[in-house]
């Protein structure tokens, strides 16, 4: 087999991988369902899509089809199908290699500007599915501001995790880590 095909394949051994790292995302969703808005889900992201790039969907969208089995596919789970991949996109957006200085700030920015738009991402469906007009839709943004600015928050600390823990996934990947020092 040539590597395109090789590489474009999913043989069982990331199967598997991707199957635990989209169950590690709902698992750490239900255990900080405590702290309100406060998750590891953005840092998650970014540190699949860094490592894994097109193929880290396969774990955001396990996780958010373990979400659905879990609480119940309504419209309150409509948006996740999308949510999840801006903040794919916008990492996968992100130049590769920035020297750590720079990466640090970058990811926990990023991490935090997804949190802060998450009620404005989720404004469409919520304005489609109940009936809102615009001034009615950014009311209903402008009220959840105060939980957007909680969830900011929480990501932006847990986005100073994401080099870590992307040096050390690419490490048990055997490949060559990204943002060398």
């Amino acid at each position: 087999m040539d590597s395109t095909k090789k590489n474009a394949s999913l043989d069982l051994r990331h199967m598997v991988i991707f199957a635990m790292l989209g169950t590690v995302m709902f698992v750490s969703k239900v255990i900080m369902e405590l702290l309100p808005n406060i998750h590891l889900l953005g840092m998650l992201t970014m540190v699949y899509t860094l490592v894994y790039r097109k193929r880290a969907l396969i774990p955001i969208y396990i996780y958010v089809l373990l979400n659905g089995i879990y609480a119940g596919f309504a419209v309150w789970w409509v948006p996740y199908l999308y949510i999840w991949t801006v903040l794919w996109a916008g990492t996968m957006l992100l130049p590769r290699k920035m020297k750590p200085v720079v990466a640090v700030p970058v990811y926990m920015a990023v991490c935090a500007l997804h949190g802060l738009a998450f009620g404005t991402l989720y404004a469409p469906a919520q304005a489609l599915f109940f009936g809102l007009n615009f001034r009615a839709t950014v009311a209903w943004i402008v009220a959840g501001l105060p939980w957007d600015v909680m969830h900011a928050v929480g990501n932006l600390v847990a986005g100073t995790l994401i080099l870590p823990l992307t040096r050390l996934l690419n490490k048990l990947e055997g490949r060559i880590c990204i943002n060398r020092t």
